[in-house]
């Protein structure tokens, strides 16, 4: 990530903080002049959104420190980390929603000052919603894993608000309370499903999972397009940390070739595969045409002759 991409990325985690505190004190009042289960559980998941913005600009500035002694890979994983304790944290809200909710089905009753109460809380998310795709969009664009999350929590606030808005105005309309606390346990299982896929998807970065599909594409399209002068490329691993993606492989050469000859296919590999991939972190294993190939092979297009 460049320091452009992080500034970036930094602002929007730090003014996170405030705007989550505000969409959780509208909801709030929102609850207060009602007295809606449901509107309750929405402002209680909130008060979550509040933590994972603290977490997220804490780790985003920490993830950015360069490489040490200690970390001469750099910091980039400590994403995952948060991405991870957010995804708990939606687990966890949408646990707190179906304990709010489930002593309201015995007695269920309808909101007092509905009209006012769900004019705030469609206004909070609609806030919410213009900010989880600003998040989105931009930790996708800046490869932030933990702003992607951050910005996916968000966006489960709304699917929440949207299913608790629903259920009240069908409460109201019906006249059935009950419809209030089932309206907010549906809508905490879908949250429940959501904070799974950031779990899963965090944890397969700090496994060190390939990249995308899409991604190995251009990085094996660069070394075949440039690795004219050896022989074969083989053993190809990837990786992702963060906004860095590692790439290794093994470079065949014929054995009586210089040093230098091999260095320069070497380096023009690595502005080839950087000019796709600007973060990219790259190892090359030069090895003579009687080493034993094996792992991931590129094939290289062997150079005319005139």
């Amino acid at each position: 990530m460049d320091q452009a991409a992080f500034r970036r990325v930094r602002r929007l985690a730090f003014w996170g903080i405030p705007f989550s505190i505000g969409v959780m004190g509208l909801k709030l009042v929102a609850w207060w002049v009602t007295g809606s289960v449901a509107l309750l559980s929405d402002g209680l998941e909130s008060s979550v959104n509040v933590i994972a913005a603290v977490i997220a600009f804490v780790v985003i500035g920490y993830a950015a420190k360069p490489a040490d002694d200690d970390h001469p890979f750099g910091h980039q994983k400590a994403e995952y980390f948060s991405a991870v304790i957010e995804g708990v944290l939606i687990v966890l809200a949408a646990l707190l929603i179906i304990w709010e909710a489930i002593p309201a089905l015995s007695a269920p009753t309808l909101p007092e000052a509905p009209v006012l109460g769900l004019a705030i809380n469609a206004g909070a998310a609609v806030m919410n919603a213009v900010w989880a795709t600003v998040l989105i969009r931009t930790g996708r664009r800046d490869r932030s894993p933990a702003l992607t999350a951050d910005g996916q929590h968000v966006m489960s606030d709304v699917v929440t608000s949207a299913g608790v808005l629903v259920g009240l105005v069908l409460a109201i309309l019906t006249g059935y309370a009950v419809l209030d606390p089932l309206l907010a346990i549906l809508v905490a299982c879908n949250i429940l499903y959501q904070g799974f896929k950031v779990i899963s998807h965090s944890v397969d970065g700090l496994m060190d999972r390939v990249i995308p599909p899409e991604e190995e594409v251009e990085v094996k399209a660069a070394i075949a397009a440039h690795a004219g002068g050896s022989l074969g490329v083989h053993d190809l691993k990837t990786r992702q940390a963060g906004a860095v993606i590692f790439v290794d492989f093994h470079l065949v050469v014929p054995s009586a070739m210089p040093v230098g000859e091999a260095h320069a296919i070497c380096d023009r590999i690595e502005d080839a595969i950087r000019a796709v991939h600007a973060a990219a972190r790259i190892a090359i294993h030069v090895e003579p045409e009687s080493e034993k190939a094996h792992g991931v092979r590129i094939r290289v297009p062997k150079e005319e002759t005139a």
